[in-house]
């Protein structure tokens, strides 16, 4: 077959063997080969059946030998296993009372606690309250002795049902816990059923209620006390003795006790009320309502007043909210009472709606404050102020006013309204300072008038006519126009001529006047600004100085055309003329030129001045602006 063999691997060029070894996920695994060297399909099974016959009998005891013995179980001792593992049995035990004619005996409950760790026991006795008997602890923890061989008690001869005799005392074990039931059902032991404990007959007695052999009377003392005992009606009321001299309405607390119908009186005190701290009023006591005929000169303030001397005292119904008492002379009036007052005169009375009264008294309105009658000296602004405070301040300004209209004035001309001959002829410069709407009044001065000019009226605000004193309203720049007719503190004005700058003003500020106002102004200043007619040439034909002025005005106007101390010369010298007169003095004149540079030395201006020159050291500073304004 060797020739058979080569001519199989004829033709063939791999010759290794097939691998057994392999890894997966990093693990080595071991696989049986599937074919042969070069390559030949091997059977399934390679194995004959007589080697799996023997693998079949092959014992694992050849391979791994002899099998090894389980290691002993871990020593555990009692203390460990059985800590805090306790058996509790109830019991009772019987004592003799030989020394008692109520008792005979009496019995005692105990607890039986066996304690599983150290084999040992203890009896105890649960603590009653009042018994009079030392209880607790009766045998302290430890091994008891079951007979005279020396012999201890175990937890197998404990069960329910049964006598056990410690240190001459015999115990009835009657019951057990669940634990112990448990516990001892688990090792095999059969347990009795439980017995109901004993009851001391003493005790049961004691239950039972008292035989009673004397008949209660209708009132019992006692039986109030203790009914209504620490129940206590409560009361608010107020004491009003305001009609007295330093008399006020003062609050109260009364408090009425059901246990025994006394009365107390508390006084309710707030902070930083100027009171003496003292808690009470009246001390706790019984009030009597009404005396006898013989007690009414009885010495109170002496000896305690008893039964004898009162026909009647207070009582709970006597206490009604919505009601007045007197008390010790002091009536008092009560107001409201707490939530359980109102179930007690529910329940005792059936009144079910007591009120509850609002005693606070309403404050009064407050006094409308009034100022006192304008007694006319100055302002009423500023005697208002005396009224508000006892250092009076100075009113409020309208400071943007002020500031907007800082040297503002308009300057009217008026004659005055008067019967008397001598005042037809009187002219008056009217004028009025927007910034703070004042007015004031100037007459300029007329030589052999037999009258004295100057200041008429210094500066202050004119009241209309016909206003109150309460709500003045004063003029305003609205009243002043041709034609209008200003009444100054009984005086009455006639305006006949303004300013070019009223009209300005006028024109600048439509809608603070009426169309008939601007328009008898516009039409009086055209006719100033319209050729001089035959009366007024006339008039200066009669009158040569003034002729000469305006001539020399025209002069001065043509040589100082062009001369730049025109701009705002009558505002520098309304300035310093306060009062509007149309007056300035002639060093002030100088100073303003001077600051102005206005060419004083030239002979014209010389001459100019000079016809403006008035008495007294005073200039007409209004015919010396016209030379410049133009």
């Amino acid at each position: 077959t060797p020739s058979l063999n080569i001519g199989k691997l004829l033709g063939k060029t791999a010759f290794h063997r097939s691998q057994t070894l392999g890894y997966r996920n990093g693990y080595a695994i071991v696989r049986r080969p599937t074919v042969g060297i070069g390559g030949d399909r091997l059977q399934f099974n390679q194995l004959s059946q007589a080697e799996l016959d023997e693998l079949a009998s092959k014992a694992p005891v050849l391979t791994y030998g002899q099998p090894k013995q389980a290691p002993p179980a871990d020593f555990i001792p009692a203390h460990v296993a059985f800590d805090k593992k306790v058996l509790k049995f109830d019991a009772y035990f019987q004592e003799d009372v030989p020394m008692s004619t109520e008792e005979q005996y009496r019995i005692r409950q105990v607890n039986i606690y066996y304690y599983l760790e150290d084999d040992s026991m203890s009896v105890i006795e649960p603590v009653v309250e009042n018994s009079g008997i030392p209880q607790g602890k009766l045998i302290k923890r430890q091994r008891l002795a079951k007979n005279d061989r020396g012999d201890h008690y175990h937890w197998k001869d404990l069960n329910r049902g049964i006598n056990i005799t410690i240190y001459g005392k015999t115990f009835r074990v009657v019951d057990c816990d669940q634990f112990t039931q448990v516990f001892l059902e688990s090792q095999g032991i059969e347990l009795n059923p439980p017995e109901k404990m004993a009851l001391d007959p003493y005790t049961e007695l004691r239950k039972q209620p008292l035989r009673k052999y004397v008949t209660p009377s209708d009132f019992d003392q006692l039986k109030q006390f203790l009914t209504f005992d620490k129940q206590v009606l409560r009361f608010y009321a107020i004491w009003d003795d305001t009609d007295s001299m330093y008399g006020e309405c003062r609050t109260y607390i009364i408090h009425y006790y059901l246990m025994d119908d006394t009365v107390e009186i508390r006084e309710v005190h707030e902070r930083n009320d100027g009171r003496d701290p003292f808690p009470l009023l009246m001390n706790r006591q019984r009030m009597p309502k009404v005396l006898v005929e013989n007690a009414k000169n009885f010495p109170q303030c002496v000896l305690e007043i008893s039964d004898q001397e009162v026909l009647e005292w207070y009582t709970a119904k006597d206490f009604i909210v919505g009601k007045s008492l007197t008390i010790l002379g002091r009536t008092f009036f009560i107001y409201d009472c707490d939530p359980f007052t109102r179930r007690y005169y529910k329940e005792k009375f059936g009144i079910t709606d007591l009120p509850c009264i609002d005693v606070n008294k309403q404050e009064p309105p407050p006094v409308k404050q009034e100022l006192p009658p304008y007694n006319g000296f100055g302002l009423v602004e500023d005697s208002a102020q005396n009224c508000f405070a006892l250092i009076p301040k100075a009113p409020k300004k309208d400071v943007i006013k002020m500031l907007v209209n800082d040297n503002k004035v308009l300057r009217y001309l008026a004659a005055l309204e008067s019967p008397i001959p001598e005042d037809k002829d009187r002219r008056f410069v009217f004028s009025y300072f927007l910034a703070t709407d004042m007015i004031s009044i100037f007459e300029p001065p007329v030589r052999n008038s037999g009258i004295i000019g100057g200041k008429y009226l210094g500066r202050t605000k004119v009241v209309k006519p016909y206003s109150t004193v309460d709500n003045p309203i004063y003029y305003g720049p609205s009243d002043f126009f041709i034609g209008a007719v200003i009444e100054v503190f009984g005086h009455r004005f006639i305006i006949l001529d303004t300013d070019e700058y009223v009209l300005k003003y006028m024109e600048s500020n439509a809608a603070q006047y009426s169309p008939e106002a601007l328009a008898s102004v516009q039409k009086h200043v055209r006719k100033l600004e319209a050729p001089a007619s035959e009366s007024e040439s006339k008039q200066t034909e009669k009158d040569p100085g003034v002729q000469e002025l305006e001539a020399l005005i025209d002069t001065v106007q043509k040589q100082l055309k062009d001369h730049s101390c025109k701009d705002n010369i009558r505002e520098a010298f309304q300035i310093y003329d306060k009062e509007a007169s149309g007056y300035v003095d002639r060093d002030m004149f100088f100073k303003i030129c001077e600051s102005l540079n206005v060419p004083v030395d030239d002979s014209l201006v010389k001459e100019l001045i000079r016809m403006c020159s008035h008495g007294e050291g005073k200039i007409d500073y209004y015919n010396f602006v016209r030379a410049f304004s133009n």
